[in-house]
């Protein structure tokens, strides 16, 4: 059987989500986990790579088994006997087809940016020093909308065949004492949404005028655009999959 695995994770102690050679990822210790619990050896397919130091509210994975197993007992274990900084928080049959990556309609993220300072948020937030102009930044969001082609926010040397990416949805929200950003679309690039919001700062601040954010996509060009934001305070919020996935 197939099944889909909804986790969520604290990412500050691994090298993003995927398997890594000489480094410690999320995904590694989940079928660890899996493989123990399960007496077979497990392999995941995740939702998409997170960065290291990234972190995930909602992460997605499949895999194949033969065990026969009750759901609510095998998620108590994870649980128990998975490290504090990662959760399951479902577990449910799908179609022997279905894909946790190919199937995902939309992911979104939200990048978390503390206005004030503050002693309890560092690992959770990034903190600006200098007032920004939160206008200008909703003015820049705007036009993000009205692109596709993302390659000036991609890392270079990637193995993509499309830089193409449907934003259906970016926004900036005042909350407490911290500015949000998020953003929903079909796909990422590696490294995407930390170069949009460094490049947005950058307009916020000053640094680049509004307008200029149309030259930088249509450059095509990572060095034309702004800085890569910390990782810490970066989280994938929402992976969606079409119902018809599901037994």
């Amino acid at each position: 059987m197939r099944y889909f695995i909804e986790l969520s994770y604290n990412g500050k102690a691994y090298h993003g989500w995927q398997i890594q050679p000489n480094a410690l990822s999320v995904q590694e210790v989940l079928e660890k986990a899996l493989s123990t619990l399960l007496k077979e050896k497990i392999s995941t397919m995740g939702a998409g790579r997170t960065d290291a130091g990234v972190h995930a509210t909602q992460m997605f994975a499949h895999f194949d088994t033969l065990a026969d197993f009750e759901v609510q007992t095998l998620i108590f274990k994870l649980n128990s006997f998975l490290p504090s900084d990662i959760a399951i928080k479902d577990l449910f049959k799908v179609k022997q087809d279905a894909h946790a990556r190919f199937d995902a309609l939309s992911r979104m993220y939200l990048y978390r940016i503390s206005v004030e300072k503050n002693p309890f948020n560092t690992d959770q937030a990034f903190y600006l020093k200098h007032k920004i102009d939160i206008d200008k930044l909703k003015e820049a969001t705007d036009i993000l909308l009205t692109y596709k082609d993302f390659q000036c926010f991609s890392k270079t040397n990637t193995d993509v065949k499309t830089y193409n990416c449907i934003i259906m949805k970016a926004e900036w929200v005042i909350a407490g004492g911290e500015l949000q950003f998020t953003i929903k679309a079909d796909r990422f690039l590696r490294n995407m949404v930390r170069a949009i919001v460094g490049t947005l700062i950058n307009i916020g601040l000053g640094k680049l005028e509004v307008a200029a954010l149309h030259d930088i996509i249509k450059s095509k060009d990572r060095s034309e655009a702004g800085f890569s934001v910390p990782a810490h305070a970066l989280y994938l919020t929402e992976v969606a999959y079409p119902q018809r996935i599901k037994i």
